[in-house]
């Protein structure tokens, strides 16, 4: 390896460098993913500008080096970066040397560092619609009127230097390491057999509850009366005060509301959204299990998001069946977690209406949502 420009021997491009003495102070501010790029032009750039500054990072708030060449008062600081306000700088030459902050990077990179660096918002901006095409055929640019940096600073460093044809130099490097990157690009060989690929993993497959049995899935929503929890602290039991379900396959409704029979929690009327005139006029917690009993059939299978509200029914003096897990199914089916179930059915679709009251008509209306959906996608 070169320990100069950083490549292999074989293609280094030292040999067409020629250093260029420049009254404009050049400040290089590089994205770290361009650092280890081979074919990247910023080192190039400061190897060839005796008096620039090549620095690697994404902020730059608090970089001394930086804040040390932007005080200069006698080359006043101008970043070259397209902008609103932004002076052709090819047509109005500032009137005496200044320092020229660049930034290296893809587009979408160099983008990113100016946007969330305040330091480099508050400059002055300059621009320029280039003269001639790039010459940078090993790299594709999203606009032809884009180039690289090294040819960026050519074009400038022509005019601010008064010298347009003495800084053509900067390309010599520039296009050595073009044309030895095409060359290795021809000349490499050539593999002539497509690598065998493993068979495809098979698609994950629904469970019975949603394929063959789906005429007894019943999807249930509970919410509780809930205080935070602090360690050391006393708080009272979650208690079950809304239960909605649903049986997918017909469209048929419960929901039931239980007045607390605790101190209620102040977020439990944010929370669950109901409000506390709603809880405090509700039935029992016991007519609530009676009437849901009495909805339910022996073959039913009761699916829920997650264990919480299953359990909380069960911890509340409630039997229920074991039911399936939601959650685990979606994180299986797609291979992705989700943070919450208002996220993963936002994934498949636009919110639908609640089929209940509150945040539990939300969530209820969420689970069928993700199911069709899943029984439309997935094999059966």
């Amino acid at each position: 390896m070169c320990s100069r420009c950083r490549r292999a021997q074989s293609v280094c491009y030292c040999h067409k460098i020629s250093q260029l003495p420049t009254k404009t102070k050049v400040v290089i501010l590089q994205h770290p993913r361009e650092r280890d790029k081979a074919i990247g032009t910023a080192r190039m750039a400061s190897l060839c500008l005796p008096d620039s500054e090549l620095h690697v990072g994404v902020r730059w708030g608090e970089h001394a080096a930086l804040a040390r060449a932007l005080s200069d008062e006698t080359r006043p600081a101008g970043l070259l970066f397209p902008g609103p306000g932004a002076k052709n700088i090819l047509a109005e030459r500032p009137p005496g040397p200044i320092t020229l902050v660049v930034v290296d990077g893809t587009w979408s990179q160099a983008k990113t560092v100016v946007r969330d660096n305040p330091i480099l918002q508050s400059l002055p901006r300059y621009a320029f619609a280039t003269p001639e095409p790039s010459q940078y055929r090993i790299r594709k640019e999203p606009n032809d009127q884009f180039v690289s940096t090294i040819e960026a600073l050519m074009h400038v460093l022509g005019v601010l230097e008064g010298d347009p044809a003495g800084f053509r130099a900067l390309l010599d490097p520039f296009r050595a390491m073009v044309d030895m990157q095409l060359h290795c690009q021809a000349t490499r060989p050539q593999r002539r057999f497509r690598q065998e690929r493993g068979p495809r993993p098979e698609r994950p497959r629904l469970p019975t509850a949603l394929t063959s049995r789906f005429e007894d899935l019943v999807c249930v929503v509970g919410e509780a009366n809930a205080w935070p929890y602090k360690k050391d602290a006393n708080h009272e039991p979650d208690e079950l005060v809304h239960w909605v379900a649903v049986r997918v396959a017909t469209g048929e409704r419960f929901e039931h509301v239980a007045a607390p029979q605790n101190r209620l929690s102040p977020n439990t009327a944010f929370h669950a959204r109901l409000d506390e005139a709603t809880l405090a006029a509700a039935g029992s917690r016991a007519a609530l299990f009676d009437a849901f009993a009495a909805f339910t059939r022996p073959s039913d299978i009761i699916a829920a998001w997650g264990h919480y509200g299953p359990n909380l029914y069960r911890e509340c003096g409630g039997t229920l069946e074991p039911h399936i897990d939601l959650r685990a199914l979606c994180q299986r089916l797609v291979n992705k977690k989700f943070g919450s179930l208002e996220d993963a059915a936002a994934s498949v679709g636009s919110p639908r209406e609640p089929l209940g009251m509150g945040r539990g008509g939300v969530r209820l209306s969420a689970l069928v949502q993700l199911v069709e959906h899943w029984r439309a996608t997935y094999p059966r």
